[in-house]
């Protein structure tokens, strides 16, 4: 069944187009990844799905609903969070403070969500009351999916969480997401690095707004035409 499904969108910012007539699908319970190069329009695909930006052409659809330009505060309220690459953090606020702060809609006692946040990442129970900016890059990535999490969403768009970590740490972070996923969390995960295929289920590549391929991950891995332009093969 279908979770999101996005149908020939056309998006970018003021005048220019940056995503041209796309579509695709993540079902329900699966871990997706769409990979391509800087300026393929990874991004611009994320911040529309979650109404950030409002798309000139086409149609998005959570759960069958359609939540094309949809605030992005009422996307959430249906069970979908977001964790961009960027200023992802309250980097003055603890590591408390920021689970507290991704609770922002929840009424409810937040202390046991809290709690599973801390067990699904262990490194950061004993930081909890540190400054979240004197955080390390890999702590900083777990931090910001464990707020986006603390609404215990349906589904979650991540947009590069292993962009700059080691790889020791880009592997922790793909198993955590893993992990999420057998829980039962759907995810849309954004990400150059090609490692991305070894958790996911399905994938597509996208290139200059366009999709160039797409299919299980297994055979996109198995390609040697995608290995050699897409992959670093």
């Amino acid at each position: 069944m279908s979770k999101l499904r996005i149908e020939n969108v056309v998006s970018g910012y003021g005048g220019m187009d940056v995503l041209h007539k796309l579509s695709l699908e993540v079902q329900e319970g699966k871990i997706v990844t769409l990979l391509g190069p800087n300026g393929s329009g990874k991004t611009t695909v994320l911040r529309t799905i979650f109404g950030i930006l409002a798309p000139k052409e086409g149609k998005v659809f959570y759960k069958g609903e359609d939540i094309t330009a949809l605030p992005p505060e009422k996307v959430a309220r249906l069970g979908m969070s977001y964790v961009p690459q960027e200023e992802n953090i309250f980097a003055a606020l603890t590591v408390q403070e920021n689970l507290e702060m991704g609770a922002f809609t929840r009424e409810d006692d937040i202390r046991p969500r809290m709690e599973e946040v801390f067990e699904l990442f262990p490194d950061l129970t004993d930081r909890r009351k540190s400054r979240a900016g004197d955080l390390s890059g890999g702590m900083r990535q777990m931090l910001a999916i464990g707020r986006a999490l603390m609404l215990n969403p349906e589904m979650l768009l991540l947009d590069e969480p292993s962009t700059g970590l080691a790889p020791f740490l880009v592997e922790q972070i793909f198993e955590r997401i893993q992990t999420l996923n057998k829980q039962g969390v759907t995810v849309f995960l954004v990400e150059q690095n090609a490692q991305a295929l070894r958790c996911a289920d399905r994938a597509y590549i996208l290139e200059g707004g366009e999709k160039r391929a797409e299919g299980t991950a297994q055979e996109l891995m198995n390609d040697e035409e995608i290995g050699k332009h897409y992959l670093g093969r």
